[in-house]
């Protein structure tokens, strides 16, 4: 990554300035209480370098998707809770987004401390990447600092707007230390990994996973297919596939997927089916070429597991996105469990494991391994990206290093 980050920033220089950060505070919350931290846990280290130099720190961040206006329901007041009980000195939370009234309360800001704002998508302009929102919040200091890696492929005004205008009005606009260690594991991946490449891809569709595959294929010596985009892969070898999820339209571009591939894509060699998923449901082990009508393929299957498990062990890179099945149900998690042990294995006996977030993540933590892997990305659609190729503007708005 050719773009600077906060190690290129004098910290004796940081004293007393207003530095924004833009961090991914989007945890999940149940009637207000935050039930997985592991986002806020991960934006600590920038935090507690910036507070440490004597920065003044204005805090930005979305939560949920309240479609730009006030709803209470997705105030970051728990966040700042939560920031709290992590944090010394105290978090100062605003209950505004911007205007006179954080303007204000920002001026009693000393060195050292800390101010979290309200929800950045409160305002109908954060989503739209409003310039005039965007400059309003660069105004506010002069270093842009983005840890946000979770919002990197999103051209909002706190991210990519943000930048632009901090870049603007003659300041610097810079990576976290979170958001340099996503690009850093997720690009060398990539870029030069080591060999044997090992990519598993699960989840649900093939749509949301055509870039993700079609820029794996020509890199990786071998990569794994599960979950219901399973499905749409039998179809396109002729298989019956019973009530499962199929996306139909996909079937063509799964036909082309394993010509591509040829032996580097490998598809389960059997399931776990039922009639519902319910975590009663009768479920069975099947081959993948005996589905019957009205079964439902929710779980790759036990001689699929130990293929899977075999491959990655031999693997020195690794790179896994989605679940092997309906891992939320324990009758049907046994495959993404698996596969999360695996990858820990492999990681132990000195492997490079990565994990991209959302789903992934969640099974690495269910499984109990995440100590023991290299890597686990926060930004489940913005490791998507990256592993796609694509650009993420909240990454290309920042300083060049050669600049």
């Amino acid at each position: 990554m050719n773009k600077k980050n906060i190690s290129d920033v004098a910290l004796d220089g940081l004293r007393g300035r207003t530095v924004i950060v833009r961090a991914d505070l989007n945890v999940p919350l149940d009637a207000g209480v935050i039930t997985d931290d592991q986002r806020i846990r991960a934006s600590l280290p920038t935090l507690q370098r910036l507070a440490g130099a004597g920065a003044r720190v204005v805090l930005l961040s979305h939560l949920g998707r309240p479609k730009g206006q006030v709803d209470p329901a997705y105030s970051l007041e728990p966040v700042a809770t939560r920031l709290n009980e992590l944090l010394e000195p105290a978090v100062h939370f605003i209950p505004h987004t911007g205007g006179g009234e954080a303007s204000e309360a920002l001026e009693a800001l000393g060195p050292g401390e800390i101010a979290l704002l309200e929800n950045t998508r409160f305002v109908p302009g954060e989503t739209t990447n409003d310039p005039a929102l965007a400059a309003s919040w660069a105004a506010l200091g002069d270093l842009f600092v983005n840890d946000a890696f979770g919002t990197a492929h999103r051209a909002h005004a706190s991210t990519a707007g943000l930048a632009a205008a901090m870049r603007g009005k003659g300041g610097e606009a810079v990576a976290g230390l979170l958001l340099a260690r996503e690009l850093e594991f997720l690009e060398e991946a990539l870029r030069l990994p080591e060999r044997p490449f090992v990519a598993i891809v699960g989840g649900a569709k093939i749509s949301s996973k055509i870039g993700v595959v079609s820029a794996l294929l020509p890199r990786v010596d071998r990569l794994l297919i599960g979950g219901a985009m399973a499905n749409t892969f039998f179809r396109a070898l002729g298989l019956g596939t019973g009530d499962s999820l199929v996306e139909e339209d996909s079937i063509g571009v799964a036909r082309e997927l394993l010509e591509q591939g040829g032996e580097r894509l490998v598809l389960p060699v059997d399931c776990i089916v039922a009639r519902e998923i319910a975590p009663d449901a009768e479920r069975r082990p099947v081959e993948r070429s005996e589905v019957q009508p009205g079964d439902r393929i929710l779980d790759i299957g036990p001689r699929t597991r130990e293929l899977f498990a075999e491959m990655v062990g031999a693997a020195m890179t690794i790179v896994w996105n989605g679940p092997m099945g309906v891992f939320e149900i324990d009758a049907f998690a046994e495959g993404t469990v698996d596969i999360a042990h695996a990858v820990a294995t492999a990681c132990d006996a000195g492997a490079i494991g990565i994990l991209g977030g959302g789903d992934s993540a969640a099974a690495a933590e269910r499984a109990d391994v995440m100590d023991r892997l290299t890597h686990v990305s926060t930004g489940g659609g913005a490791s998507l990206e990256l592993l796609a190729g694509a650009d993420l503007p909240g990454v290309d708005a920042l300083t060049d290093r050669s600049s």
